[in-house]
């Protein structure tokens, strides 16, 4: 006869972790109901909804340790309009997240998506306090149920021991949770009879795309995945020594941002000329110039320096000496020191003050800092009018995910690091899904001024799609003047919304 199992300082450790999934996955959802007005002029309509906010359990697998046993509690915030006969249950419906990763769905929600909006100006600076939601006419509502996700360790979701936070905090890991959070939420709901959609922005796309294909391996053939501002390779996207892919994706959302702040000269002082010419100047000369690195000329580096001093409005002195290599740090402190003044990563048409010392680096993204405050305001009063209990802290933006987040691909190991190498890289699985999913149809939104991740570098993305040319038929790419969230700008949001209706009318 054995001794009773002494819980170890592993377990005891744990037992919060574990009390906080019970405690919410035993809470009642919270439900409301209201009328969600969208529409403009002669096309406005009222549709009735029910909301419901609850928790979804991530329950660990059939060959796990503990099968059945919830490895984290998700919470799901969904608008469903109100029942009309028989179709009510087979209304398409959407799923969307946001990125980061360690971001909440709050910026999708009440942004452009939900029935409610937060406010910001139209040149993408911050609004003065205080800060409300309003009515949203060009909510996607019109055409979907509404079901938004917060992953765990952001929102009000968690990890239920430190094992499943480091799966859930990892590229794969975070991709079967949400699977299996979506899954049960269709089941819960029954809803298996309706159109399934995704829409995932940042590093919600990483996720989305991988999404596409997970889904199918649980019986689920999504009808559309929407990928607001690409991050499916982040070859494309991370500066980092040996890696040119970036130098060269980046130099047109440089040359438009740099016209934006009246930077340019002669010809390329119009948006969309400088947008051409340097996509234009980077196949015909950057790439191959990149390629061959010290075997350029003098007379050859100095040609090349004066063309990208000229599109991206730095000095043609401080590109050589970059080795023709402008990374998005030196472009942000660069282009506007004179002023004192730093560019905006995510919405590179905002500015804001440097130090007086004007360093060189970035100490704060302006262009993020601008609709912070002012959703994390909103989303918390639109909660207490929801009924939801808002003396919880709802995490808008979790940097600890982000710091602590596992890039490689596969399982993670008992010390929390990964298999594999190299960048993330999940448009290996959006092909791998159009190619398995013949009804599968993709809408992607890029924004002229998003210089983390810029329009180009997403079009190199899906240019490399293992696809064939039908398939590629069933992807469609449009693009905004504004930055990363481009519905903030009002009429990019009109704009989006058209782009999603005639979208869905091709289908």
């Amino acid at each position: 006869m054995t001794d009773t199992a002494k819980p170890t300082d592993a377990t005891k450790k744990e037992e919060p972790w574990r009390e906080a999934v019970e405690q919410r996955l035993a809470e009642a959802p919270v439900r409301s109901s209201g009328t969600a007005q969208v529409g403009t002029g002669s096309g406005a309509q009222r549709i009735d909804y029910d909301f419901i906010a609850q928790y979804i359990p991530v329950v660990s697998d059939g060959l796990s340790a503990k099968p059945g046993e919830p490895e984290a509690a998700v919470y799901t915030l969904a608008y469903l309009a109100h029942a009309q006969g028989s179709g009510a249950t087979s209304r398409p419906l959407l799923f969307a997240f946001n990125g980061g990763p360690g971001s909440s769905s709050v910026w999708l929600h009440l942004g452009a998506l939900g029935p409610k909006r937060v406010h910001i100006n139209e040149d993408g600076t911050m609004p003065a306090p205080p800060y409300a939601v309003e009515d949203n006419p060009y909510s996607w509502f019109e055409h979907f149920d509404l079901v938004f996700i917060d992953p765990p360790h952001t929102g009000y979701s968690v990890s239920a021991s430190e094992d499943a936070r480091k799966r859930h905090l990892s590229v794969d890991g975070d991709v079967s949770a949400l699977a299996e959070v979506m899954r049960a939420w269709l089941a819960r709901h029954q809803r298996f009879g309706s159109a399934v959609y995704l829409a995932g922005e940042s590093y919600g796309t990483t996720r989305g795309a991988a999404l596409a294909d997970k889904m199918l391996d649980l019986g689920v053939a999504l009808s559309g995945v929407i990928l607001v501002s690409c991050a499916m390779d982040l070859q494309t996207l991370v500066f980092q020594a040996g890696n040119d892919l970036p130098h060269s994706l980046f130099l047109p959302g440089f040359a438009a941002t740099a016209q934006y702040h009246g930077k340019l000269k002669g010809a390329l002082n119009d948006a969309a000329a400088a947008r051409v010419a340097a996509e234009a100047f980077v196949l015909e000369d950057y790439l191959v110039a990149l390629h061959r690195g010290a075997t350029l000329t003098a007379a050859q580096r100095s040609k090349l320096a004066k063309r990208i001093g000229e599109l991206s409005g730095l000095p043609a002195a401080l590109v050589e000496q970059q080795n023709l290599r402008i990374t998005d740090q030196t472009f942000f402190t660069q282009l506007l020191r004179d002023e004192g003044r730093v560019v905006g990563r995510l919405e590179s048409r905002v500015s804001g003050p440097m130090a007086a010392r004007r360093g060189y680096a970035m100490e704060f993204d302006p262009g993020i800092e601008a609709i912070v405050a002012p959703y994390a305001s909103a989303v918390n009063g639109y909660f207490a009018q929801l009924g939801i209990d808002t003396q919880r802290r709802y995490g808008i933006i979790n940097g600890e995910v982000n710091q602590g987040w596992h890039w490689g691909r596969g399982p993670v190991d008992g010390k929390g690091k990964m298999s594999g190498n190299g960048y993330t890289n999940t448009t290996v699985d959006l092909s791998r899904a159009l190619r398995r999913n013949p009804h599968l149809r993709v809408l992607v939104a890029s924004g002229h001024y998003d210089l983390g991740t810029p329009y180009s570098a997403t079009n190199y993305s899906l240019a490399q799609l293992d696809v064939d040319a039908e398939q590629l038929k069933r992807i469609e790419h449009h693009y905004y003047d504004a930055g990363h969230m481009m519905y903030t700008r009002p009429a990019d949001l009109r704009k989006l919304k058209d782009d999603l209706a005639a979208w869905l009318a091709r289908a």
